[in-house]
């Protein structure tokens, strides 16, 4: 069901014209626009790292972990079929793996501003975007699936998102959320890349359940490498005004190769239950009661 963001009423009918006040929502090139004041800025994610990051998600160790990961709780959790909406799809690494791994599914991708669209269009074949604040979604019970992927963290309001979430999912419907974990990681280099916090894993289930949901399961990820990340992340407590986000991707091939090797192992202990108290990241399962 279509949501008017102008006089707040649902509407079923062809098109995105309101039949109760006949808003329409602009149009940025071909794709829809929910947030036009957005549409050519990002508030949460610097534009400009949109294009270094595609470069860099193909081959690196934690992107293909991570996806690795999503697909595995994807189908423990969920029958992955039905329509999906990934919001904040970045260069749509996400989506573009889902599409290839999970033909059932109907596919959407969001982005508060077109310009990280752009790139996302690119890897996509059957995938519809669109420009969306996630604070303000224009859908009420249209989606059986909602994906966030190390997005939440990035929004001051997460409460809000989750409980629009909520609003979008069709009754039963599933979420799946990725996000940064443990406050005491916390170094510039999450200042740098705009994150608003790191999660507990109590916190972030909380936060889930308020919204309306009920926690299926979730994870820790990158435990494996927790001593290295801690490492890495006390030598990194004071701002670095030459911090590189590309740089901070960029490792030697066979470092990437040995750490996503360490990655796989984590993975299948993961797959025969194996639930690890600590991890550089989060998985979290969840369903609209």
């Amino acid at each position: 069901m279509k949501f008017c963001l102008s006089c707040q009423k649902s509407f079923t009918s062809e098109g995105w014209v309101c039949p109760s006040c006949g808003f329409e929502p602009a149009k940025s090139g071909d794709l829809l626009s929910f947030a036009p004041e957005f549409e050519n800025e990002n508030p949460f994610f610097p534009t400009e790292n949109f294009e270094r990051l595609a470069a860099l998600e193909e081959k690196h160790f934690w992107f293909r972990s991570r996806n690795e990961v999503i697909l595995w709780a994807l189908r423990k959790w969920f029958r992955p079929e039905g329509k999906f909406l990934e919001i904040g799809c970045g260069n749509a690494f996400v989506l573009s793996a889902l599409e290839r791994a999970l033909p059932a599914l109907k596919l959407c991708g969001s982005e508060i501003d077109s310009n990280g669209l752009e790139q996302a269009g690119r890897r996509l074949k059957r995938a519809k975007l669109f420009q969306m604040d996630a604070r303000r979604i224009p859908y009420r019970q249209e989606f059986d699936f909602v994906g966030m992927f190390d997005v939440l963290e990035h929004i001051p309001e997460d409460e809000v998102v989750l409980s629009q979430v909520h609003s979008a999912l069709k009754p039963g419907g599933g979420l799946i959320l990725t996000v940064p974990q443990h406050r005491f990681l916390w170094s510039y280099v999450d200042e740098m890349t705009h994150h608003m916090r790191r999660y507990e894993s109590a916190e972030l289930v909380t936060k889930v359940r308020d919204a309306g949901f009920e926690v299926l399961g979730s994870t820790s990820f990158v435990s494996l490498l927790m001593p290295a990340l801690l490492l890495s992340r006390l030598g990194k407590k004071q701002v670095d005004a030459s911090f590189d986000p590309e740089k901070e991707l960029k490792i030697h091939p066979w470092a990437n190769a040995v750490l996503g090797l360490i990655l796989r192992f984590e993975r299948a202990m993961i797959r025969m239950g194996v639930r690890f108290p600590f991890g550089g990241s989060l998985l979290l399962a969840a369903r609209k009661a």
